[in-house]
């Protein structure tokens, strides 16, 4: 933290942080977000933040924008070189003005009405002014919208997102990763309880639990005896207790019970150290590994994320060496050359 500290900070908006293939990236295009960003926490802070500090958050938020910003535009001149290969310049120019009225378009016609809405306005310049409050703006936000559309396109365009997945393949992820899918022994049951505190003593208890016993028997619906009577947290819910693990349960006796009971009868009333139970086991699953066809459908879809993930991974390696990075913090992105300190200002206007 202290190295990081010491690392400097430029203040002029014209200021180059980064070049990224044939584009810069200036300052004033971060700077503006970290500002309002940097305000809105210093809002909700309670106790003066030191200077020290404040520099150093700023530190940290600019270099984490700039990362991003890297690498969304690193992806944007990949599209392009794609578009335009090994073509002149004016070709690049020609196909990027092509993008660029595209996607000015899309943003228009897509995103335009929903920033307005989010924002409660209807005109343009009340959007504009309330995004520069953000430290944002509309051409901010069209320009990003465009640099993440091409990105997009160029993803969709080198990843499959729809990897096949062979039964081999399947098979094999789950002999890996058999012990993941081991259980213990489980159960879901219903439960009456009456507790022995809010009786004046054992035998009251004993009558209030036996009378529940006998009207959820002969009534048909222990879960409505238990919304109406019972005494125990899951009450309101019909003493109805979910798929619960063989060892989990507080109670060493209800745990006993409920894994050795005859499924889908009343038991008889049970004793525990502070309460009168009635239970009646719904299901139970004895310990054991799920098989492999009731898995495959997940992990059918965990390999085919890994797959897309690995495949974006290739695509970033690959834009990282068709597009060269200078960075005002090189550290911070793969690849990235350090870059010094210019600005984008002519000599005469510094």
């Amino acid at each position: 933290m202290e190295a990081s500290k010491k690392l400097p900070l430029p203040t002029d908006p014209a200021t180059v942080m980064a070049v990224v293939g044939q584009g810069r990236i200036l300052l004033g295009e971060l700077k503006p977000k970290v500002d309002a960003e940097l305000e809105r926490m210093l809002a909700q802070a309670k106790t003066k933040v030191p200077e020290d500090d404040l520099r150093y958050v700023k530190l940290r938020m600019t270099r984490s924008l700039l990362a991003q910003t890297i690498q969304t535009r690193m992806l944007r001149e990949a599209f392009l070189l794609d578009q335009v290969g090994t073509q002149a310049a004016d070709k690049r120019r020609e196909a990027e003005a092509t993008m660029s009225a595209k996607a000015r378009q899309m943003f228009f016609e897509t995103e335009l009405p929903g920033l307005k809405k989010k924002a409660g306005v209807e005109s343009i310049s009340e959007l504009d002014e309330l995004l520069r409050k953000e430290g944002s703006s509309l051409a901010m936000r069209q320009r990003e919208f465009m640099d993440q559309m091409l990105g997009h396109l160029y993803i969709r365009s080198k990843v499959n997102k729809d990897p096949s997945i062979s039964l081999a393949e399947i098979v094999e992820y789950y002999q890996e990763h058999r012990s993941d899918y081991e259980h213990k022994a489980r159960a879901r049951w219903e439960q009456l309880t009456v507790m022995f505190s809010n009786y004046p003593n054992r035998e009251a208890a004993m009558k209030a639990i036996s009378d529940m016993g006998r009207e959820a028997l002969y009534g048909g619906s222990m879960q409505a005896v238990a919304k109406a009577k019972s005494e125990e947290p899951f009450a309101s819910s019909g003493g109805l207790h979910d798929w619960t693990n063989q060892g989990s349960l507080a109670s060493t006796v209800l745990d006993q019970q409920i894994f050795t009971l005859p499924t889908g009868k009343m038991s008889e009333i049970i004793e525990d150290t502070d309460a009168f139970h009635i239970i009646r086991v719904l299901e139970r699953e004895e310990a054991g590994v799920s098989p492999v066809g009731e898995l495959q459908d997940k992990i059918s879809e965990t390999l085919r994320q890994q797959k897309i993930r690995a495949d974006q991974e290739s695509v970033m390696v690959e834009v990282r060496q068709r597009v060269p990075v200078w960075s005002f913090y090189p550290d911070d992105f793969p690849g990235a050359k350090p870059l010094m300190q210019v600005s984008a200002r002519p000599a005469m206007q510094r």
